[in-house]
């Protein structure tokens, strides 16, 4: 949907925007970055982007001074999704004619992005089951690792079995902040349910006991980091 003739600005170079503006430029597209995060802006700097504006997102008034033209494409990808919504939706009212893509990591995000007049949504818990699902009849771990773990933007894929004692047991899959440790979950092996994967998109709100394992999508060291807090947690006790 992004066309390669036209600027493409990309708001927000966080967690979610570095890579993709990254990717993209890889892939021949003029990348223009605006940060409301000087330390975020710096660095898109440093990663070799020479047209980056640090700019309150939440300003019409600075949103009107970037110089948008109908032909350039809006993307965006601030890693606090109320903002990204608030964003979203105050490019759509300035920027009538202009494309707009907007990135989700839950169904009721997608559903807010869209009634802010995001063109197109792209959800990554959905993203990430549909990349499973295709290989769906190889054993677990090889279809969670194989083939489709994007180098270029550093993520990776990570079946992590909840111990007896950890700080997950007893706690409701939707209802836990799994970004708080930079990581996503994709879904769950329950082994109540005949070890049966339930992927997080389906709605259900599962709660996790010891012996299951979920499966998280992050960069390599935030997963690292998530399953060692999770093996810390069994041997140091209860987590307070």
């Amino acid at each position: 949907m992004i066309s390669s003739s036209s600027r493409v600005f990309l708001f927000g170079y966080g967690n979610h925007g570095k890579p993709i503006g990254k990717g993209l430029s890889e892939d021949g597209f003029y990348i223009v970055i605006v940060e409301s995060d000087e330390k975020n802006r710096q660095q898109a700097v440093e990663d070799g982007f020479e047209d980056t504006y640090l700019v309150d997102v939440t300003n019409d008034e600075h949103l009107m001074k970037l110089d948008i033209k109908p032909e350039d494409q809006l993307v965006c990808v601030m890693d606090d999704e109320h903002l990204n919504v608030f964003l979203t939706l105050s490019l759509r009212s300035l920027f009538e004619s202009c494309t707009i893509l907007s990135i989700s990591d839950s169904i009721h995000t997608t559903q807010k992005l869209k009634m802010a007049g995001a063109d197109k949504v792209i959800d990554l818990y959905e993203v990430s089951a549909n990349r499973i699902h295709s290989i769906l009849k190889r054993p677990v771990t090889t279809k969670l690792l194989e083939g489709f773990v994007g180098d270029q933007h550093e993520i990776s894929f990570r079946e992590i079995m909840i111990p007896e004692g950890s700080f997950l047991r007893g706690v409701m899959s939707d209802e836990y902040n799994f970004e708080q440790h930079g990581v996503l979950l994709v879904g769950m092996i329950d082994q109540e349910l005949g070890n049966s994967f339930v992927f997080a998109t389906t709605g259900i709100n599962h709660k996790l006991d010891s012996g299951d394992t979920i499966v998280c999508i992050g960069r390599e060291e935030e997963l690292n980091a998530f399953e060692n807090l999770i093996i810390q947690t069994e041997e140091g006790g209860d987590r307070s």
